[in-house]
């Protein structure tokens, strides 16, 4: 027989304090009974002896100090999971409300999840097609990998996200792919417009939501990311699906990290944040991979919003430090109008080389991304030096980097929200773009591959440019 606490100690916000408490456990579920017979679920988040700290998940509004019956569960909060969760909505603390009822679960999992074994794990290979250029073939996600969005105030992230999630897809069509995408903090226009894309793109059949508003409790802010991996674990490792999470906003749940934290009265550390956040978000993020014992795999795309897009920030630098590679927005791109406004060059994925080039994506993959790279870096420094002197005297060299600059933005990075390029239409336009360019000047790629690839001819053909190399669009313009 389950014992029962009558009355508390203390109640602090969402917090309420309980002693000479036997046998707890941190994160163990209690259940508390209130004077009028309704009940509220807590977490243990902190035993000091036989005091123990509760967070209620609804909140300490109408709880009374001498008649509030607590009784423990003996367990951590669990997820039920089960194949009837694809194409359901459900809330932050994982609960149906898509007014659809309860799913017939096959089993509860904790929420917290099983470490990987080292030794079980296996090297991510081969990609997810997001079907957006520059992410294919300059920062491939590789399956397995963890790879987050660093982005900043007024960037259309939130957009990004949801082309990603309609677009994404795996080579092999006859392995199981499904999305897990969780938002954390949003309000209910942004929650109501990731419904909605999804379900007019005819997706839901494969992805697993979790929503959690901006005016629902922290507590529930704090559950939402671990709720979708277990889903998305559940899938991967029993079900043997490929999946891809996408959660957005780290920031936002780091945010509620910090309240939770002050509110039970620990040391700060950078900005606020406390000390554990590092750890806490690697708890997060390590939940990606591959395991030996099962076909299926958890890739992870993160997305965050930089505070005054301060890359130095805690949130976006301990992230920096735990995943492999980052997709960062430009906010310059992004008044230019481009989308999605990508910025290149401060991108990276750090597995991509295992995963392309022959085999898996096309032999020439690892040579054009390498030339891409190069080309729209001397870009910069060309445009830099423009400010200084002005166009009319740069080498002709430098003019023809100029115009591959302005198609590069234009045609490889600006592909709209509904453009959905295979693999091999991206790597076609790359080509494209660098035959633009005089054959001397690209000094990252082997002759062979030249001979193969590089056509100037079709590059003037396509971008409709004259023999000086003025495109007619902008003259049109200027006239």
């Amino acid at each position: 027989m389950a014992l029962q606490y009558i009355g508390l100690d203390d109640i602090n916000g969402s917090l309420v304090v309980l002693d000479h408490v036997k046998d707890a456990h941190y994160d163990e579920m209690v259940e508390l009974q209130l004077e009028n017979g309704t009940t509220r679920s807590g977490r243990i988040v902190q035993v000091e002896g036989e005091r123990v700290v509760i967070q209620v998940f609804e909140g300490t509004n109408a709880l009374s100090l001498k008649n509030t019956r607590t009784r423990l569960l003996g367990h951590p909060m669990e997820l039920p999971v089960s194949m009837e969760m694809l194409g359901r909505v459900f809330s932050g603390a994982g609960k149906p409300i898509d007014g659809m009822g309860e799913i017939y679960a096959e089993e509860s999992k904790d929420i917290n999840g099983q470490p990987l074994n080292p030794v079980a794990r296996v090297y991510p290979r081969n990609y997810i097609n997001t079907g957006i250029s520059s992410i294919d073939a300059l920062m491939t996600l590789i399956r397995g990998q963890k790879l987050p969005i660093f982005s900043g105030s007024g960037l259309p992230h939130n957009q990004l996200a949801v082309q990603i999630v309609k677009q994404a897809q795996i080579a092999d069509k006859n392995q199981g792919f499904a999305v897990v995408f969780a938002a954390m903090g949003v309000t209910n226009d942004v929650a109501n417009y990731f419904r909605k894309s999804f379900e007019e793109a005819g997706i839901m059949d494969h992805v697993v939501m979790f929503l959690n508003l901006a005016n629902d409790p922290i507590i529930e802010r704090i559950l939402t990311p671990r709720c979708a991996l277990t889903a998305a674990e559940y899938l991967a490792f029993e079900k043997n699906y490929h999946v891809l999470v996408i959660y957005t906003d780290v920031t936002s749940y780091c945010e509620a990290i910090r309240e939770f934290s002050s509110s039970k009265g620990e040391i700060p550390s950078r900005k606020g944040y406390p000390g554990y956040l590092y750890s806490d978000l690697a708890s997060l993020y390590e939940r990606a991979g591959i395991s030996a014992d099962a076909k299926g795999s958890v890739t992870q795309i993160p997305i965050l919003t930089m505070p005054n897009n301060d890359i130095t920030h805690p949130v976006p630098d301990l992230t920096g430090y735990i995943t492999e590679g980052q997709i960062s927005l430009s906010p310059e791109l992004n008044q230019k109008g481009i989308f999605p406004p990508v910025d290149v060059l401060p991108s990276l994925s750090r597995l991509m080389k295992d995963g392309i080039g022959e085999g898996y994506t096309r032999k020439d993959h690892q040579d054009v991304a390498n030339q891409l790279f190069a080309a729209y870096a001397h870009v910069q420094e060309v445009r830099s030096l423009t400010s200084v002197i002005g166009e009319d005297e740069l080498s002709a060299t430098d003019k023809k980097f100029m115009e591959f600059g302005r198609l590069f933005e234009e045609y490889f990075l600006n592909q709209g929200f509904e453009a959905n390029r295979s693999i091999e239409e991206t790597l076609d336009l790359g080509w494209n773009l660098l035959s633009v360019l005089p054959r001397n000047a690209l000094d990252r790629v082997d002759d062979k591959v030249l001979d193969q690839f590089y056509d100037h001819d079709k590059a003037v053909r396509s971008f409709n440019l004259q023999e000086d190399g003025v495109i007619k669009e902008l003259q049109e313009a200027v006239k």
